[in-house]
């Protein structure tokens, strides 16, 4: 990174394990992307006792050459499920990967298929395609299951397009696939094609679900 990370606190007191969890998030956007200019967080404690949901409001300020500014924000105030301050930023910064993975796949879409990568692994964009087994939409996150029978964790922030709400059980999925914190997870999914949707039309590529994947 150019320009060291600036980290703010506001309402919020600073703690060796935040402080260490926003430097492990922050490596990691900088795995996913080595050439950002300037990364600014903000962290701050909106209410003290909220009504409902939490009291956590974080941002994330991305620069990256040329031009690109990304903006990542989580504010849960108004949400059902109390998120505590760590869950709050690692949502943020999930969000804030995702966006830097969108932008590097554009950037080796004007490319080409002979362009070279910059500041990225290559594995990230080898989609695979699945179909959604499980979900969990008052939770925000749900599984597929591949066509080898594995079955991958996703979170709604992974669905492109804001498109979660869309996902039925059934639902055929491209995804690319990561190491998260817990074992092999989505970091993109896009709805290929929902049950039935592609009756009638003979230039739908239809897939064959894995064995088994209704269990």
């Amino acid at each position: 990174m150019k320009v060291p990370p600036e980290i703010t606190y506001r309402n919020v007191e600073k703690t060796n394990a935040i402080d260490t969890l926003i430097h492990e998030k922050i490596a990691k956007l900088e795995s996913v992307c080595d050439h950002i200019s300037s990364c600014h967080i903000a962290i701050e404690k909106i209410h003290d006792r909220p009504r409902s949901g939490s009291p956590y409001r974080v941002r994330i300020d991305i620069t990256v050459p040329p031009g690109h500014e990304l903006v990542a924000e989580r504010n849960p105030g108004e949400g059902i499920q109390y998120d505590p301050l760590d869950a709050v930023i690692r949502d943020t910064f999930n969000a804030a990967r995702q966006q830097l993975v969108k932008l590097n796949q554009l950037q080796y879409e004007r490319n080409g298929q002979g362009g070279k990568l910059r500041g990225h692994n290559q594995e990230q964009f080898q989609e695979a395609t699945g179909l959604v087994t499980k979900l969990f939409k008052d939770r925000g996150y749900g599984f597929l299951r591949t066509l080898e029978g594995r079955e991958i964790y996703f979170h709604r922030n992974s669905v492109l397009h804001h498109e979660f709400e869309r996902l039925e059980i059934g639902t055929a999925v491209h995804f690319a696939e990561e190491m998260g914190e817990e074992g092999p997870q989505a970091s993109t999914v896009k709805i290929f094609d929902k049950p039935g949707a592609g009756v009638g039309k003979s230039d739908q590529t239809m897939i064959e679900p894995p064995l088994g994947w209704r269990e």
